[in-house]
């Protein structure tokens, strides 16, 4: 075990706020206001305070000091919801200074850590155990506690979300006290904690069950998109880890197959021929080939959406097949440069095919040009309550326009589709869902309403967002 250890080694309290918060009315406080943005630009918040508090007592002050007076409390990670699920008006929180290893249980492999730890940090503090991150998304920005409480998740019917891979967490309610709660320890409060988009209250750690360290062999292939979706299921099955990505306005996909096998050992057949991809060479693709050039075409498209189906079929026709080695968090992770909005929807598994069928006729049907691909993924069904993939396997099917462009047409109409499929939304991504119609999907929606509501009777750890989300009317 390593010593468990709640404070911060940076030390100090980095909380930041304005002159006026420091007294005076709460009418002056509101006067001079920070400045939030997420990730893609497309939500702004102007809170009174945003405080970066470097302990848990120093936490605990902030949100006591903000339950006297009647304020609301919102916890930002990385900015990378889509949605206004982390913007406040007037206090809000970033958790970065509370990161790291708070203990390691090296037989069950349990890590616990500080909830602020983001998710790119990992590997590195996990590395000294032999240990990893069970499964990735692709993106590496977001804080652990965002992650969790919005039922991020990466690919791969083997696996479940982050959510699913929760074995404790530490929760701070309006009063500044923390509630230990796992399966042993409170375990009603656990199960409908997992996943609770900061509503129930500030989580501070967080427990995973982790992996052994694992090395991933890619295989990107590009095939016919009819013949994909004809044994996409079959595909899926099959493999550790499967996602693909389509470009609208055209006949093929890009495939990406990833094989799991321990640091060290061949892989089986054909894989055990991968070498594993130089320092040079990542960056090549990651930088150059899917960033750059992709911002060269989307910026095009943006200002001639008719050259967009000619842009496309042309990037589609220069990738080629490839397969690498590399340790898995560097397989599955890509960093994205060029910003977007994005919609994403998780459909029962075998509804995915016929979904993606109607997506590429409507495309078509409506002239749209759409420069940004299609990514589709799998997941294990899990039983946390609030998870996109709760009692059920899922196929994910994800949609985006560059920020200079606007979605709102693309993104309602496919949705109407995604829906029709049994489509749950992702919790940080774009939709139109209220708490009518989100109860239809989660069989324990009112569980988690009552338990907010006997936690927080205040509901001070919400928005304006939150609130319509969980059908909550506040003064």
């Amino acid at each position: 075990m390593v010593s468990r250890d709640g404070s911060n080694p940076r030390g100090g309290d980095r909380t930041r706020r304005d002159a006026g918060s420091r007294g005076g009315s709460r009418r002056d406080r509101r006067r001079a206001r920070q400045a939030f943005r997420n990730w893609s630009g497309h939500v702004h918040a102007h809170p009174h305070t945003l405080a970066r508090p470097a302990s848990v007592e120093a936490l605990s002050d902030i949100v006591v000091r903000a339950s006297v007076a009647g304020e609301r409390l919102r916890v930002v990670g990385a900015g990378h919801s889509f949605t206004p699920v982390a913007a406040g008006g007037d206090v809000m929180v970033s958790l970065d200074e509370l990161s790291g290893i708070v203990s390691v249980d090296e037989s069950r492999r349990r890590v616990r850590f500080h909830a602020g730890t983001r998710l790119r940090d990992i590997p590195a503090l996990l590395e000294p155990f032999g240990l990893a991150l069970a499964n990735q998304g692709d993106v590496n920005p977001q804080s652990l506690a965002g992650a969790i409480s919005t039922s991020t998740h990466g690919t791969g019917l083997g696996f479940t979300g982050f959510a699913g891979t929760v074995t404790g967490l530490s929760l701070m309610g309006p009063d500044g006290s923390i509630r230990e709660l796992s399966a042993e320890s409170a375990p009603e409060t656990f199960d409908l904690a997992r996943v609770s988009l900061g509503v129930l209250g500030v989580v501070t750690e967080i427990e995973l069950q982790c992996a052994s360290a694992f090395d991933l062999i890619a295989e990107e292939r590009v095939v016919g998109f009819a013949e994909l979706l004809d044994g996409l299921v079959e595909r899926m099955s099959e493999a550790d880890h499967f996602e693909f990505y389509w470009f609208p306005h055209t006949d093929t996909a890009l495939t990406k197959t990833n094989t799991r096998v321990a640091p060290g050992e061949a892989g089986p057949g054909h894989l055990a021929a991968a070498k594993t991809r130089s320092t040079w060479i990542t960056l090549l693709d990651k930088e150059i080939v899917e960033n750059q050039a992709l911002r060269l075409a989307v910026e095009l498209g943006a200002r001639v959406p008719a050259v967009v189906p000619a842009i496309n079929r042309t990037a589609q026709a220069l990738v080629s097949d490839r397969m690498y080695r590399a340790a898995g968090h560097d397989v599955f992770v890509t960093p994205r440069r060029v910003r977007f909005n994005e919609m994403e929807y998780a459909l029962p598994f075998t509804a995915g095919t016929e979904a993606i069928r109607e997506i590429r006729e409507t495309i078509e049907a409506k002239g749209w040009s759409i420069s940004f691909p299609i990514e589709v993924r799998c997941a294990a069904a899990d039983d946390v309550p609030l998870s996109t993939a709760t009692g059920r396997e899922t196929m994910y099917i994800a949609v985006h326009r560059f920020i200079k462009e606007d979605f709102d047409e693309y993104f309602r109409v496919l949705e109407t589709i995604l829906r029709r499929h049994g489509g749950r939304p992702h919790w940080g991504k774009i939709h139109t869902l209220a708490a009518a119609e989100l109860r239809e999907l989660y069989p324990r929606f009112d569980d988690f309403c009552a338990l907010r509501a006997r936690l927080d009777p205040e509901a001070m750890f919400g928005n304006r967002y939150t609130d319509s989300l969980f059908g909550l009317s506040r003064r």
